[in-house]
């Protein structure tokens, strides 16, 4: 009796050549992603002539002059006044007497932090707390006109914001609303719901009826099944809407007119205007973008775990 040896092999197993392929590939993409991301890091850590010097340079003397100019705000003085002043105490200003300047205050960049931080996660829990209970709605009850109730809201993203900034001032104006925090989490909620709506929809699609039917059968209300039943097996699909919604809001530079005095305006607007000596400060620019990253990027970290079962969860039904 003959014996042999029988290997199965799956049709969806990829070859030994396919994986060093896609590894390759995927390695590339993910080097020439992260080559801005690295030179803005860079950037930061360089002079304002070392910043644009051409060629680039790659090799530097690092320095946290770009930082210091982002934190602060410095004057020039005659050389019989710096004279006449102490030693320098700390770093900053040690670079600033360097130049022939002195440290006049600090910058608005903190408060616009702030302000940034406040108004995105604000908008974040509002938007992802309204999308969830809106697309449980539409999952489980009959709602007349769903499906043009639901184009209805996806069709709110089509719309330019500038084509509704008019009537959006004048009512904020009216409402006390302009130059506040509430006013900006509650026009960044209104643009996000609809993008929480329609990606919590199909994720609660995906969860069956019969769990909430069996803890009401156990006394459970229709709102404690939904508590204790739908969020738990939702969390992924939350978790990735609010990742998505952090980041088209904390990236997204708001109108101005919203912001008329300046004083709730966040990092995106204020990051362009840095100005240096003759011209665009461009290592504080940098320092500011890669600290406007920070929150966002810690965020997606922490919820790592639950992106991509998120993205991929309906994909494939059972």
């Amino acid at each position: 009796m003959s014996t042999g040896i029988v290997t199965a092999h799956s049709v969806v197993e990829p070859s030994g050549r396919a994986k060093t392929v896609a590894a390759t590939l995927v390695i590339a993409y993910a080097v020439i992603s992260m080559i801005p991301l690295a030179w803005i890091l860079l950037t930061g850590f360089k002079s304002p002539p070392d910043s644009i010097s051409y060629p680039p340079k790659v090799i530097f003397e690092p320095t946290l002059e770009g930082y210091c100019n982002l934190f602060t705000t410095r004057s020039r003085q005659a050389a019989e006044y710096m004279a006449t002043l102490p030693p320098p105490v700390g770093t900053c200003e040690e670079i600033a007497r360097g130049r022939n300047m002195v440290i006049a205050g600090s910058s608005n960049y903190v408060p616009r932090f702030i302000n940034s931080l406040v108004i995105a996660f604000g908008s974040t829990f509002c938007a992802v707390a309204l999308g969830t209970l809106a697309a449980y709605g539409f999952s489980r009850f009959k709602v007349p006109l769903a499906d043009d109730l639901l184009f209805f809201i996806l069709s709110t993203r089509m719309m330019p914001p500038i084509a509704v900034a008019i009537p959006i001032f004048l009512m904020y104006r009216e409402l006390g609303l302009s130059d506040t925090r509430l006013g900006m989490i509650l026009l960044y909620t209104s643009v996000n719901v609809s993008l929480a709506v329609w990606l919590l929809k199909g994720f609660i699609d995906e969860i069956p009826r019969e769990y909430e039917e069996a803890a009401m059968v156990d006394g459970y209300t229709r709102f404690h099944a939904f508590w204790k039943v739908v969020l738990p097996q939702a969390t992924t699909g939350i978790a990735a809407t609010a990742i998505f919604c952090l980041i088209l809001r904390g990236t997204s530079t708001p109108l101005p007119c919203f912001s008329p005095r300046g004083r709730r305006r966040r990092r995106p607007p204020f990051i362009p205007i840095i100005i240096g000596e003759g011209g665009q400060d461009w290592p504080a620019v940098a320092a500011g973008t890669t600290l406007f990253l920070v929150p966002i990027l810690a965020f997606t970290v922490l919820l790592r775990r639950h992106l991509l079962r998120g993205i991929t969860f309906g994909a494939v039904r059972k």
